[in-house]
């Protein structure tokens, strides 16, 4: 089986990309449909065995790619990584600020360590990896930035260190779209909402419950596939946008609008087959998160 992108094919031919956090979830699945239309996937992370294992898969479907362990936190560390990637390479046109990470707590809880922990990963990170791709390559050759933000309209309770870091991304790319828009490059945002994605499954065990109630306040009545969100990284790398910078491109029906007050009419799953919100699932080797397999009642209908 091949990635089904509905892109045409060798749209990315010659292309370099990095994609942190490549080795899972979300930058997982970009990192095979960039493959798939002819780029080369550099996939970065902190986990050798993780990032291999999808650079095989990428590899065994007949595509390209590559893979740097690389904390984003450390700025040295980047530097060099980049740095490796160019002396490789000789360019770098594309880059996915795909790595985060968080947990679930409240305000009053969350150390300064734990904080600044979320911070660098969501933001500071995001930042380095940005600006170093401009200093030693697209300043000279252009190329898109796409950095992954959330769900952040109304805010994120019980993330809130989630939510200050990825609303200061949005700021960040908004920014940066202007301060390098006289050197050929582009910086958009991509903000997923509910994802069923392998990111889900680092939550603990007794949020399994709250999870799988989550699409029932989603207008749609369901979660989005990772080919769904990566379709709109990739629709911002390519040259169909080559108009579109400092944009946020909500990828979560409508769930940032549901209002108090405002009955909610979730589509049922017989609508939920209709064309225009049926589920892609262009990733052949898309995951089901594990909280998803438990069989409850919610979703053995």
């Amino acid at each position: 089986m091949a990635y089904g992108s509905v892109f045409a094919s060798g749209l990315f031919a010659g292309k370099v990309v990095l994609i942190t956090g490549g080795g899972s979830g979300i930058g997982r699945c970009v990192a095979h449909e960039l493959a798939a239309l002819g780029a080369h996937t550099v996939l970065l992370g902190r986990k050798a065995e993780t990032l291999q294992a999808v650079a095989d898969e990428i590899t065994q479907d007949g595509g390209a790619a590559s893979f740097h362990v690389c904390d984003i936190r450390q700025e040295e560390v980047v530097k060099q990584t980049v740095s490796a990637v160019v002396e490789r390479h000789g360019h770098i046109d594309g880059l996915v600020n795909n790595a985060g990470g968080q947990y679930m707590t409240p305000l009053e809880a969350i150390s300064a360590k734990g904080w600044d922990a979320v911070i660098s990963t969501n933001l500071t990170g995001g930042f380095l990896m940005a600006r170093e791709c401009f200093v030693q390559s697209m300043n000279k050759h252009g190329g898109a930035i796409v950095n992954i933000v959330a769900d952040i309209w109304g805010s994120m309770p019980g993330m809130g260190h989630s939510g200050a870091a990825r609303a200061g991304m949005v700021s960040f790319t908004e920014t940066a779209a202007i301060e390098w828009a006289g050197r050929g490059v582009r910086v958009n945002a991509v903000a997923p909402g509910y994802i069923a994605s392998s990111g889900m499954d680092k939550y603990p065990l007794e949020a399994g419950p709250m999870l799988r109630e989550m699409a029932r306040t989603v207008p749609i009545g369901r979660f989005g596939t990772e080919a769904e969100t990566s379709a709109g990284i990739v629709f911002l790398l390519s040259p169909a946008a080559s108009f579109i910078s400092g944009s946020t491109l909500r990828i979560d029906a409508a769930r940032p609008q549901v209002r108090m007050g405002w009955p909610m009419r979730v589509a049922s799953k017989e609508v939920q087959q209709r064309a225009a919100i049926k589920p892609f699932d262009g990733f052949h080797r898309a995951q089901t998160p594990k909280v998803f397999q438990v069989e409850t009642p919610t979703n053995k209908e």
